[in-house]
């Protein structure tokens, strides 16, 4: 132990990053729940068990344990631990807050400049313990003169640090009366930095080459790379309306308290000013419709204009313009502060329609990404056209390039309902760099679609475009045809349901099929075509799908069994999960007197399951016992669960040999062989009664719906956060949309 003690910090950093790592999904994934238990160590395979990663609670419980150790493994477990944070109870969110900030507003000047001085003395002490100040007699002297020397620096022409905060309090005129203008100091981590680059400097011109330390901050925000609201809640806590009202808990100004640190310096407190933005390094935001109160306009821009390529609409690329300053806006130290930052690579706005984020995603739109001219649309009157010409900072009258987010690769918007189409167009296309687009459930139209296949720069991976009602087959299939932002795609959702179904026609499918690039390379790994008009004979024109995982064909009530056995044995045999709700008349169910029946008896039905797809597809062919030798012949596919209606899966009773039922949190359930699954990274069927894995999917058969939010197959949300896709897992709120949900 006294050896491990003694490794070098660089060392300690390398093994948090390998515990960190160990908790990312693996990819490809095992498309299982992820299995909590003791299972042994993880193998970075598609495994079901022993898992292809840990939980993300055991590999916390790790890093926070050796937090403990002492202070080298602290330093080297810190940033792994912020890492990734995920605000669950609004007593963890405010505590979050505080730990961030520091607990600072608009109001406390005082203690940032006396932060500022520690932080200068000790710096100071640190490069007097690594250098010698030339013409210092004494150490005393040697230190007054690093001191001097970094506020000589700071305080210079390219210093970035305010006058005021470099002043000691008791230096300045106390006059509470004495009116200056108001200023704004870098965030904290950017003060940091500054220091300790005045200090090497220094140095450098002492004695060059020689390191200095770097001053220690003690605020966690610039490790924080990943945010996400996905498990917060505030049911349960006997809150009145009242105090859900007038005491929210995730407001717009604490959300922007943790993505900006701004510290007003001004010796007259100004109302509604607090402390802004503290982590510059955030790439992945995730928010929810418990929280979407508090996306106000402030919040989106903090999130989405950061980074070097981030512009604000109306500033001239070269010379000067007339500029008006707001101070309500956005001003020149914003700008400047926001390059500092990195850009976000991925947004989930899932369920976000609140009339706060939708107000502010207008605002932001009409400020940003709309031409920069005095026309209205019709049903905006002149108080509001005032206020959001009032809101540009900067009037030009030169043209100029359309504002762009480059670093965004990964979008979801998903059940986005209430934004308008003029709005959400721009939005979308505001981003050239997707590789990851879910629009399922919004209000998506066709000429989104036609300017976006014009993008040269988008290149989507996984695409989502379920129960959207305004999309037509033409557009859709123009699209998939002749975009080259389609040309790669490999996880494709085009789902539709009874009551939102599919706007594609035979014709339609058929020439997608034939033409469509991400049809024609057999690339696509996780394809939904529920609620179309698919046939026998166009799954005999589709071309084989040899990377197919998992296919929907949900809500089809005239294609046979028999056509979608053919197609999986011939042309998809890779398939793991198939939905089947309400497909072929053996399994569709119809509604009479508000009585959901079968058009065959449950007996039937049962034997049409087991005896068109389950023994054709999962099970070894049959051999004549008189044929010498017995050869054991392989299962023809990888077929092992099989989505079913609630009506059907009732029907089904306990299940029949190793197939049992296993229903979600909410209204799916899935028909499942608990004896196949992957283990160390091979699909192994036929597991004993004992194994761990059988062991577990009987465990999730006999809760009866009893389980968390994340079980479930073939999901219809896209994982955008870790860039899993279609194919990822996630729980919380999204996984209830990804699993439990039946729209």
């Amino acid at each position: 132990m006294s050896a491990v003690l003694d490794y070098p910090p660089e060392l300690l950093f390398i093994i948090c990053s390998h515990i960190y790592a160990a908790g990312l999904p693996s990819s490809p994934s095992s498309l299982d729940p992820v299995a909590l238990g003791q299972f042994g160590a993880p193998t970075a395979l598609p495994s079901t068990i022993p898992p292809g990663h840990w939980p993300e609670p055991s590999v916390r419980k790790t890093l926070s344990n050796l937090c403990l150790v002492n202070r080298a493994w602290y330093e080297a477990a810190k940033p792994w631990l912020w890492r990734r944070v995920e605000v669950r109870l609004p007593r963890s969110w405010l505590a979050l807050v505080d730990e961030i900030t520091g607990g600072e507003d608009g109001q406390s000047v005082e203690k940032t400049a006396l932060a500022v001085e520690k932080s200068i003395q000790a710096v100071a002490e640190l490069a007097l313990a690594t250098t010698a100040m030339a013409g210092a007699s004494s150490d005393e002297e040697a230190l007054k003169k690093w001191k001097e020397s970094i506020l000589e620096t700071l305080t210079g022409p390219d210093g970035s640090v305010p006058p005021e905060i470099l002043t000691p309090p008791a230096s300045r005129d106390p006059s509470p009366r004495r009116l200056r203008a108001k200023s704004k100091s870098p965030a904290r981590w950017k003060i940091m930095r500054t220091i300790s680059d005045a200090v090497q400097d220094i140095a450098d011109r002492n004695e060059f080459g020689l390191y200095v330390p770097r001053v220690h901050d003690p605020r966690p925000g610039r490790f924080v790379q990943y945010i996400d609201f996905n498990h917060f809640r505030t049911i349960g806590m006997r809150r009145s309306v009242e105090e859900g009202v007038s005491s929210r808990f995730v407001t717009g100004e604490r959300v922007e308290a943790l993505l900006k640190v701004t510290v007003v310096c001004s010796y007259i407190p100004i109302p509604g000013l607090i402390v802004f933005k503290e982590m510059p390094n955030l790439t992945a935001f995730g928010a929810t419709e418990y929280m979407d109160g508090a996306l106000t306009l402030p919040v989106l821009n903090e999130l989405f204009l950061r980074g070097v390529s981030a512009r604000i609409r109306g500033k001239p690329s070269r010379g000067r313009g007339l500029v008006t300053i707001d101070y309500n806006g956005i001003d020149e130290d914003d700008r400047e502060r926001r390059r500092d930052c990195k850009q976000l690579e991925a947004v989930d706005f899932t369920g976000c329609i609140s009339a706060v984020f939708v107000s502010a995603l207008a605002e932001f739109v009409n400020t940003h990404l709309s031409p920069t001219t005095d026309e209205s649309t019709s049903n905006e009157d002149d108080s509001r056209r005032e206020e959001r010409r009032a809101r540009r900072t900067v009037r030009f009258t030169e043209e100029e390039d359309p504002l762009t987010f480059a670093g965004v690769r990964r979008l979801c918007l998903r059940g986005v309902k209430s934004v308008q189409p003029h709005v959400l167009n721009p939005f979308v296309l505001a981003f050239p760099s997707l590789t990851h687009l879910d629009l399922s459930a919004t209000r998506v139209t066709p000429e989104l679609l036609t300017t976006l296949a014009k993008s040269a720069t988008v290149q989507l991976h996984s695409l989502s475009l379920a129960r959207c009602i305004r999309l037509t087959g033409e557009s859709i299939k123009t699209f998939l045809i002749h975009a080259p932002a389609a040309a790669r795609i490999q996880e494709l959702s085009l789902y539709g349901d009874q009551t939102f179904p599919s706007p594609l026609s035979a014709e339609d499918l058929e020439e997608m099929f034939t033409l469509a690039p991400c049809f024609t390379s057999g690339e696509l790994t996780y394809l939904d075509l529920s609620s179309s008009p698919v046939s026998a004979q166009l799954l005999h024109k589709c071309k084989s799908q040899p990377n197919l995982r998992s296919l929907g064909l949900s809500y089809i009530p005239n294609l046979e069994l028999e056509a979608i056995a053919e197609f999986v044995k011939s042309k998809a045999n890779n398939v793991e999960v198939l939905t089947l709700i309400s497909t072929s008349p053996s399994l569709d169910w119809s509604r009479t007197g508000g009585i959901e029946i079968p058009r065959d008896t449950v007996r039937q039905t049962s034997l049409a399951l087991h005896t068109k797809i389950i023994t054709p597809l999962c099970m070894p062919p049959r051999v004549s016992l008189f044929a010498p030798p017995p050869v054991v012949q392989p299962v023809p596919t990888r077929l092992r669960v099989i989505e079913l209606s609630m009506p059907a899966l009732v029907g089904l009773g306990g299940g029949a040999g190793t197939w049992r039922t296993i229903r979600s949190k909410g209204g799916r359930g899935w028909y499942v062989d608990t004896a196949t699954g992957w283990v160390g990274g091979r699909l192994v069927r036929g597991l004993t009664s004992n194994h761990l894995l059988r062991v577990e999917m009987n465990r999730l058969a006999d809760a009866n719906g009893n389980v968390n939010s994340g079980i479930g197959w073939h999901a219809r949300k896209m994982e955008v956060l870790h860039g899993f896709g279609m194919l990822g897992r996630e729980d919380g709120l999204y996984g209830a949309v990804s699993f439990a949900y039946q729209g």
